[in-house]
This record gives C-alpha cells, structure tokens and sequence, in this order.
C-alpha cells in the first residue's frame, strides 16, 4: 500500500506542473489539449508496440473506454481555460472540491449510503472556495469553470475505478490509458471545427517553445503521471484518490508562486480560503489514515 501511496503522491505532483506548463503554451485551450492528446497517444503506441503490448478490446469495451476519454478530454479543456481566464492558483484551488464531488457521486453510483463525515470535511473546502469567489470578483468566471474541471476529474476517476474493478481479465494500465486517450482525442478533433468557430485565435500551431512543453507535458505529466495514478488506484478507493488529488493545488500554488509571483496578484481573501481548504484537506488525510481506508 506505501508504494500506491507513492506512485499517487508522484502523480499529483507532475499534474500540478501542467498548471505552470499550461500558462507557458501560447496555444488556446481547445488546442493545447489537442496538441496534448496528439503526442501523448503517438507516444503510448510506439511504447506499447515496442514492447509488443498492443492488447484488442471487444468493441463494446472500446466504445466504453471512449467514453471515458472524451470525459477526461473536456476536464483538461476544462482545467486549461479556467488558467488562461484566472490563473493557476485560483484553478488549482478549485480542484480541492473533488472531495465533496466524490464523496457525493461515489455512493450514488455504487448504490450505498454516502458518509456524513466525508461530506462535512469536504464542505469546509468549499466555503474556502466561497471566500475567493465572493470577495475577489476577478475571478469568478475561472472558478466557475475550475468547479466543471473538477467535476469532470472525478466522474473519469470513479469510472476508472468501476473498470478496473469488474473487467476480468483486468486490463493495463497503459492499456486503458491508450484507449481512453485515444477517443478523447478523436472526440475533440470532431468538436474542434465547431470550437474554434466560437473561440477563434490567432495561434493554430506551436511555437518551437510550446511543442517543447507539450512535448514535456505529454510525456511526464500525463504518460507517467497516468499510468501511476492507475496503478495506484487498483489498490485504493476513487474516494482516497481524490482526496490524494488535494494536494494538487498545494504542489501546483508553490510553482506558480515560484514561477510566476502569483501570490503578488492575490488579495487576502485568497489566503482566508486557501487556509479552509488546506485544513480539510489535513483533517481528511487524518481522517483517512485514522480508518485505514486506503
């Protein structure tokens, strides 16, 4: 179980970097997830034709897997937008609702009643996210945008879970990631035309510099950082994952702090909710480790 915690703290980490990346990439949103989709499943074919792991899935699976991805594919259109209208920190903050989303949505799907404790802890992040809403207008649009990001992740991390629970044989990680990936992918070349009708821009290909993040983006922060979440996640519940994933704004704030002087851009309501949202993060990892829930 130490190394699934591991392998999870590794990958939240590399996903708070896509923050500090994103702000980096020229591109708009839309395309910079496209450019994304694009590197990253080059990269997983060669990886698994490679090493002769190219696994056939029945069609009904596929399309299912699909599905999956073209979730996975919105949050990141999602997540990037909410930077490029906000900032980093504000987005990254955002995604500490995951706990509520999960520990509401969870039960639903497996059909259980959903534990009172989860969703006290994780209200308390949200009135942090409240704090920052209501009393620094600047921002409103990017945390409500950062709000459907997040609750995109957490449909993608509990159909993840639900698959790899029940299919048998269990498929890999790489494996599942390769298809998903690859219908998000698909997905959003069908949607770009109509996107970029609405949301035009003047940046349509990368720079030399931007195919450098994505590339870096790609092959760190999603082809690793995935397949170790995944791994992971075969060992513990979507619930624990999320509640992981709260650390996200911590690790991606102190590189936008560092990077870019963020915390020079943000009043002191920011800090008054950061802080709400950092203490339910602790008392749901103590609460966690307290019930051996993982």
């Amino acid at each position: 179980m130490r190394s699934s915690l591991i392998k999870l703290h590794t990958a939240v980490f590399l996903w708070g970097f896509t923050g500090v990346l994103g702000r980096l990439i020229h591109l708009n949103e839309g395309l910079l997830v496209w450019y994304r989709l694009l590197i990253t499943i080059i990269t997983l074919f060669i990886l698994l034709w490679w090493k002769g792991e190219i696994e056939l899935l029945s069609k009904k699976l596929i399309l299912k897997l699909f599905g999956v991805g073209a979730i996975i594919a919105l949050h990141w259109v999602c997540f990037y937008g909410s930077i490029k209208v906000s900032n980093v920190s504000i987005c990254l903050t955002c995604l500490s609702s995951a706990g509520l989303f999960t520990a509401l949505l969870e039960p639903l799907l497996h059909r259980r009643t959903p534990q009172i404790q989860e969703i006290l802890l994780s209200l308390l992040g949200i009135v942090g996210i409240c704090l920052i809403f209501h009393f620094d207008t600047r921002y409103q649009k990017g945390i409500i945008i950062a709000l459907i990001a997040t609750l995109l992740s957490v449909i993608f991390s509990i159909l993840n879970k639900q698959i790899l629970t029940n299919e048998k044989p269990t498929i890999k990680s790489k494996t599942l990631m390769f298809y998903e990936l690859l219908g998000g992918f698909i997905v959003l070349t069908l949607f770009m035309p109509t996107y970029l009708h609405y949301f035009p821009t003047n940046y349509v290909f990368p720079t030399l510099q931007d195919w450098g993040w994505l590339v870096l983006m790609s092959w760190l922060c999603t082809v690793l950082a995935m397949d170790l979440s995944l791994q992971a996640l075969k060992q513990m519940s979507a619930f624990t994952q999320n509640l992981t994933l709260n650390l996200e704004p911590v690790y991606g704030i102190i590189l936008a702090f560092a990077v870019y002087k963020e915390n020079k851009e943000l009043g002191i309501s920011f800090y008054f909710g950061f802080g709400l949202i950092l203490l339910s993060v602790i008392l749901q990892m103590a609460r966690v480790i307290h019930f051996k829930k993982v």
